[in-house]
């Protein structure tokens, strides 16, 4: 009995413990499941999502010290023209050859870009434009104007001709907003030949006068129709520069136009940078604003010593210190009586400008960085070969020397020339004039415009171009945007051949009875800086 007794006591709590088990086992089961199901599942959500763009946003756009690096204080982070949408663009075919290289890839380089979402809001102050005179492509113009938004510029003036008023530039530039683009077309000649300028002395040595000449008084008329359009759009200050220059902001807070021109006292009009020369150490630069750091600096910024002093060795045989001109551009404050005073200066016609040149900021010039500039340069302008002719048509001496080499030596004779007179082959020369301030490294613009390039702005911007182009919004809109004062349709001359020179010296004559102190400052033209051997014969 007793042992009878046991068994049936014994049987329940074996049924027990076996429950107890399988219980135990399932939940082992269930848990190793989950853990490798978890996993797997975050796995694939974060490679469904970082597929999808996701939503997940950059945190380099959440952080708001990034943006103060380079958006304006108390700005919102408002979409950027033309970056709306770089995540979602579908791959495009692109004829043009400007596109090669606008879009190489789309990772960001420098992530405190974020998204380039930058705000430019309606009280942001000062609000700043720059105006040029271009037939570059796409490839130059830009960069040369997404660079200038990054340090403040919001408004541009663009009178296009040649390849910037091709169909393929031209609506790309249209679709931008905060852009006018200005087509030099035959009623804007006639608009222009009732300008002012064409009775004034301060231009007058200029005109009649083929290639660089002509050029120049180009961009004076369209400086000209710049300040209308300028003061239209509430700007504050508006710059003239060419494609091949770049603002360089040094000596600001901030690298920014915006706040260099911010610290401008009240009583400024008008703010002079000097003008830094590219010196590129290859013959084979394609793309100057991102291959070019080296630069000589102007000898405004420079201790006379040292300029003079090291004048020899930094020419290498040139005609001047620097290639090109070296009396730098200028900023102007918007106000009533502004005119140019040539594509480097402004004037006023009721008073003398109050003006300051900067000690550390600069403009950064790319002159001659490419090989192929030589024959651009030549192909533009028509003149012969000779020694004669070529003051006719250039101003400054290596222009002239450089454009009587393009015309008659061989590619190869061409090519040692300009390695010899361009190219900072000598590594130890460089050295030497880098140690001595002559010249110097500037990265921040190729760090920048690569930035731009490799986050996808520019592919973006020629892909959500429309397809067609607007010539005759600026046709309409031409009477109200000349500041020419009109006058007699006898006047009507176009750049190259113009009036008779009865009709100029009777528009003289009425001239010398209309004209007052302050319209007879001449117009500055391209200058180079000052020479060696003026300062010996000074000694």
């Amino acid at each position: 009995m007793p042992s009878h007794h046991h068994h049936h006591r014994s049987t329940p709590l074996l049924s027990a413990t076996a429950a107890s088990s399988s219980s135990s086992q399932s939940f082992v089961s269930k848990l190793l499941l989950l853990l490798t199901l978890l996993p797997l599942s975050l796995a694939a959500l974060a490679f469904v999502l970082q597929w999808r763009g996701g939503g997940v946003s950059d945190p380099t756009i959440a952080t708001s010290a990034a943006y103060s690096r380079w958006a304006p204080r108390g700005s919102h982070h408002e979409i950027f023209p033309g970056m709306e949408t770089f995540s979602s663009l579908s791959p495009k075919s692109h004829s043009s050859s400007d596109c090669i290289n606008l879009g190489r890839t789309s990772s960001h380089s420098l992530p405190y870009y974020g998204d380039w979402k930058f705000g430019f809001e309606a009280n942001l102050k000062p609000k700043i434009c720059i105006t040029t005179s271009t037939s570059a492509g796409l490839e130059q113009i830009l960069p040369w104007m997404f660079y200038h938004r990054v340090l403040g510029v919001t408004n541009f003036f663009l009178f296009v001709e040649g390849h910037a008023a091709s169909p393929n530039v031209s609506k790309v530039l249209e679709s931008l907003p905060g852009v006018k683009v200005v087509y030099r077309t035959k009623e804007l000649e006639e608009q222009q030949a009732k300008s002012r300028i064409w009775n004034e002395t301060w231009l007058s040595s200029f005109f009649y006068k083929p290639c660089n000449y002509e050029l120049f008084v180009k961009q004076s008329l369209n400086m000209e129709m710049a300040i209308v359009m300028a003061r239209d759009a509430g700007m504050e200050w508006i710059l003239h520069l060419d494609t091949d220059e770049l603002i360089h902001p040094a000596g600001a807070s901030e690298y920014s136009l915006r706040q260099l021109l911010l610290d401008v006292p009240s009583n400024v009009d008008m703010v002079i940078f000097p003008n830094y020369e590219s010196s590129v150490e290859r013959d084979d630069i394609k793309d100057p604003f991102t291959e070019v750091s080296m630069f000589k600096k102007n000898y405004d910024h420079l201790p006379k010593d040292t300029y003079f002093g090291m004048y020899k060795e930094s020419t290498r045989g040139n005609p001047n210190y620097f290639l090109t001109y070296g009396n730098g551009k200028a900023a102007a404050r918007i106000q009533d009586h502004l005119r140019p005073n040539g594509a480097h200066r402004w004037h006023n016609y009721m008073k003398t400008p109050n003006e300051i040149k900067l000690e550390e900021a600069a403009v950064l010039h790319y002159t001659y960085a490419k090989f192929s500039d030589l024959t651009s340069r030549r192909d533009r302008c028509g003149c012969k070969p000779t020694k004669d002719d070529v003051k006719r048509c250039f101003m400054l001496e290596f222009d002239r020397a450089a454009f009587i080499i393009a015309s008659t030596q061989t590619e190869e004779e061409m090519l040692n020339w300009y390695r010899e007179r361009v190219v900072w082959g000598d590594k130890d020369l460089r050295l030497k004039l880098l140690r001595k301030g002559i010249l110097t490294r500037i990265y921040a613009p190729m760090a920048i415009i690569q930035g731009l390039r490799e986050s996808g702005v520019f592919s973006s911007v020629i892909a959500n171009a429309p397809t067609t182009i607007s010539k005759d919004k600026f046709l309409a809109s031409i009477d109200s945007s000349n500041s020419s004062r009109v006058v007699s349709p006898t006047t009507h001359a176009s750049r190259k051949i113009g009036r008779s020179r009865q009709q100029q010296a009777s528009a003289r004559k009425v001239l010398e009875i209309e004209t007052n102190a302050a319209d007879e400052a001449a117009a500055v033209p391209p200058l180079s800086p000052p020479a060696w051997t003026m300062m010996t014969f000074k000694q």
